[in-house]
């Protein structure tokens, strides 16, 4: 497709628009943006054409003269505007599409086109490079404001491996993200986004502005990037920068986390957990968005994924001070811990029939944090705690043993912050340990001996520890097995935990 006007591009020869008056070129540039932001698809041809027109209209193009109307002549106030405009709309030619088409996956020819548009902007870049070595170098910021926010997401769509990306458009959109930070002096991408001067507000709210139309419920689902780039982007945003955006980042990072597939869910839990350590408890607890959070996290905790379980349990163990702040001020300071009680409820309650061990490991990974947490007010929980890890300590959990040691630290743990309810519990945690040590003694397995040497020196202070708790009890019923025992491995752990000193228990490690 050929721009329809006199002035017709001829890719390798000057433009006659870029050689004559401003008012030609900012027309050329105008006709181009047509071509570009038209509804209908067109030929491929024909858009490739206009790629073309464009790159051979920015090469003829003089920086100065490009950036010109940013200096406040009146015929040319519009020009910095129309390339940011062309900018939005590369950026959106160059975007996956929403469905898979004819059977395939949907992304053939996008990468090819990433790259064909990555070149045209590295090369409006470079205008804007040689125009800071003009004279007028004020005019470039001016020039650079509009394509900053195009420039970035183009670049963040495109430079990690994705199904619409190839090696090559992701080297293209890298290079254009270094261009782009080079250009606009910032050190970093959280520079650029925050700002890395109080002079400077960085350009995450014109980010944001670009793509929160692409983020409701209705249209989010429309451009397959657009998910990946708001996360991405979120998370170099710290704080104290990030809590002036509440209002934009956390509704999208909620429907994100919303979604059916667990993909999209992981991704927004990741994206509510940044917000929830980089955004302060007192604006977290404004108008009841840390309870709204809460909830959303918790009816996760009824999915069946381990990986999504694991960021959710993450986030929540962040999330439980700030909702004690809010008791706290209420003067409620009693019932602090009553969202981890409901949690660790639950968790338990899930914990004990489940028999995948990738959601069993999950679990007992982060089991200690609750515990830890709760301190004495585990008690609660005690009867139920005491049946998760006698289950969980008979069940081989593959080489690394994972489960087992986990469990092994929150029976420490346990006995360390609810001492006193331990002593009625020894011969059943006797007999588990015992029965741990024996199974690990005669293991045959992929087991390496460093897992298993562990697994047996954690069984051995747990030994010791329920027998500090039980003030001796364990020594005299490890007695009798000491003489009849005939396995090396076993009589050593036991010798340990008869020569250990006599220790009380009233001592808490946090």
């Amino acid at each position: 497709m050929k721009l329809d006007s006199a002035e017709e591009i001829s890719p390798g020869r000057p433009s006659p628009a870029a050689e004559g008056s401003p008012a030609a070129l900012e027309h050329a540039f105008s006709k181009v943006l047509h071509g570009l932001s038209r509804q209908e698809p067109g030929p491929g041809d024909a858009r490739r054409a206009i790629l073309k027109d464009l790159g051979a209209l920015l090469a003829a193009a003089e920086s100065d003269r490009l950036f010109e109307g940013s200096r406040g002549g009146e015929s040319l106030r519009g020009m910095p505007e129309i390339l940011g405009q062309v900018a939005k709309a590369l950026e959106k030619f160059a975007a996956p599409p929403k469905e898979k088409v004819d059977g395939g996956d949907g992304y053939s020819g996008v990468a090819e086109k990433a790259t064909e548009v990555g070149l045209l902007f590295l090369e409006l870049l470079g205008k804007v490079e040689t125009a800071k070595r003009s004279p007028a170098r004020p005019a470039w910021k001016t020039g650079l404001r509009p394509l900053a926010g195009p420039t970035y997401v183009f670049a963040t769509t495109h430079r990690s491996e994705q199904p619409w990306t190839s090696p090559r458009s992701r080297h293209v959109a890298d290079e254009v993200l270094s261009s782009l930070l080079r250009v606009a002096e910032c050190s970093s991408v959280a520079g650029f986004l925050c700002g890395e001067d109080e002079d400077d507000r960085g350009s995450f709210a014109a980010v944001l502005g670009l793509l929160r139309p692409h983020l409701n419920k209705e249209s989010w689902k429309s451009n397959p990037a657009v998910k990946h780039v708001f996360s991405w982007t979120l998370q170099q945003v710290t704080q104290p920068w990030l809590s002036q955006h509440l209002e934009k980042i956390l509704p999208p990072s909620l429907l994100i986390s919303d979604d059916y597939q667990t993909e999209n869910k992981i991704l927004g839990v990741q994206c509510l957990h940044h917000i929830v350590v980089n955004v302060p408890a007192a604006d977290l607890l404004q108008y009841n968005r840390a309870q709204v959070l809460y909830h959303a996290l918790f009816n996760h905790l009824y999915m069946p994924e381990h990986d999504l379980i694991q960021a959710v349990l993450l986030c929540l163990l962040d999330l439980f001070p700030v909702l004690e702040k809010a008791l706290h001020w209420k003067g409620d300071a009693a019932r602090a811990t009553t969202h981890c009680h409901d949690v660790l409820q639950l968790i338990l309650t899930h914990m004990e029939p489940e028999h995948r061990l990738l959601l069993r490991r999950t679990y007992a990974r982060n089991l200690p944090a609750f515990v830890k947490k709760l301190g004495i007010l585990t008690v609660r929980h005690l009867k139920r705690l005491e049946k998760v890890i006698i289950g969980y300590l008979e069940v081989y959990d593959g080489p690394e043993e994972e489960t087992r040691l986990k469990i092994l630290e929150t029976l420490k743990l346990v006995m360390q912050y609810a001492w006193p309810r331990i002593s009625c519990r020894v011969v059943v945690l006797l007999k588990a340990l015992l029965k741990l040590i024996c199974d690990v003694a005669r293991d045959t397995s992929l087991t390496t001996e460093a897992t298993k040497s562990t697994l047996l020196q954690e069984a051995t202070d747990c030994l010791i520890l329920l027998d500090h708790c039980s003030q001796g009890q364990v020594k005299g019923l490890l007695a009798k097995i000491a003489l009849s025992c005939e396995d090396s491995t076993v009589v050593s752990c036991i010798s340990k935990v008869q020569n250990s000193a006599d220790v009380p228990c009233n001592d808490t490690d946090d």
